[in-house]
């Protein structure tokens, strides 16, 4: 059997990963082992930081419905409790967006929350 070299097949390979990460700093852009660490690590660092991100928004969610039901008087826990009593099916995030962009709706959300 033939020997068979993987010189234009290499090239080809390693010029992908030199080129998908362009804008690197440095050696990571230009030297192929580089480039290949740099990648492998940014794949990484992407694939946590998706889940990440969504641990980050239900915290930022939290955090602003409380700030709106503290100034109606009540915690965070006893107004999502009250809510789950009164059958209003509202996520955080629908909430929150609420509190922000239009605060007389979620005072009436609240109010009904708050009678149950």
């Amino acid at each position: 059997m033939t020997r068979v070299k993987t010189g234009p097949y290499r090239r080809r390979r390693h010029q992908k990963i030199i080129k998908s990460m362009q804008g690197q700093f440095g050696s990571r852009h230009r030297l192929w082992r580089r480039a290949n660490e740099s990648m492998l690590k940014s794949y990484w660092y992407a694939y946590r930081d998706r889940r990440v991100r969504k641990r980050d928004r239900r915290r930022l969610w939290i955090i602003r419905i409380n700030a709106a039901v503290r100034q109606r008087g009540i915690s965070y826990s006893v107004f999502m409790h009250k809510l789950s009593e009164a059958n209003i099916q509202l996520n955080r995030k629908t909430l929150a967006d609420l509190a922000v962009r239009d605060p007389n709706a979620f005072s009436a959300v609240a109010e009904i929350a708050i009678k149950q």
